[in-house]
């Protein structure tokens, strides 16, 4: 059965590529189409690895970004009567540049409404630091649980035995675990996991307490290590 996630953070495929724009740091009018489907479909794998229920409307943009690239690929045609010919990536850019201006005026609406509410009620306590945080999304998750991954990869060769642990004892853990700090780091969380299995409940346990707003996870800046927070010291959903 799938595991279904929807976090506040999480939109959907458009959402992914202007992720990987910025992280990538690379020019949204001159999108590397090679390198960004390439990365595009590593997140789909990572998606499919852990039975989200998010995978099939991811399919249909990773199946536009791969006709984009064989159309780049596909030796030009000289330009008649002088015309050029149009760019494979115009239309995927126009849509992207239309999302993003949305997802902007959405956002300012959201902290203005924010600010109103907060003018008749309590304000809620914030996070305790000396510098801004941000919130990471399911993208910035999935990007630190593949790179975890990998580093354990070494460890997780030969899985001894079968993991045999639920998805409710390692909400359990975690929550524990939080009890005796207000935070801690994501990569600490999976520390002592000794197998694949094992590293997949405790992210799939993760993404469990940030639905149920019970953990919310912050960076110290974007695309920065991410720290898992207890929910009562929080002001921001994720």
């Amino acid at each position: 059965m799938a595991y279904h996630v929807k976090l506040k953070a999480y939109e959907g495929p458009l959402d992914l590529l202007l992720y990987l724009i910025k992280k990538n740091e690379v020019d949204i009018w001159d999108i590397p189409i090679a390198q960004i489907a390439g990365e595009y479909l590593e997140y789909i794998n990572m998606m499919k690895l852990l039975d989200l229920d998010v995978v099939g409307e991811f399919l249909v943009m990773a199946s536009t970004l791969m006709k984009i690239k064989s159309q780049m690929l596909l030796p030009q045609e000289e330009a008649i009567e002088e015309e050029t010919l149009p760019d494979p990536r115009s239309e995927l850019v126009e849509q992207l540049l239309e999302y993003e201006m949305y997802k902007e005026r959405a956002k300012t609406f959201k902290e203005w409404e924010e600010a109103q509410s907060k003018l008749f009620t309590r304000p809620e306590v914030e996070v305790p630091s000396s510098e801004p945080t941000f919130a990471a999304s399911l993208f910035d998750l999935l990007t630190a649980f593949r790179n975890l991954l990998k580093e354990k990869a070494p460890e997780i060769v030969k899985e001894m035995a079968p993991f045999k642990i639920t998805l409710e004892e390692k909400v359990d853990q975690i929550l524990k675990r939080l009890e005796k700090k207000d935070k801690i780091s994501f990569s600490l969380l999976f520390k002592e996991c000794l197998s694949k299995g094992e590293l997949v409940v405790t992210f799939l346990a993760l993404l469990e307490l940030i639905k149920q707003k019970r953990v919310r996870v912050r960076q110290p800046k974007l695309f920065g290590e991410i720290a898992v927070y207890r929910a009562s010291g929080l002001t921001t959903d994720v």
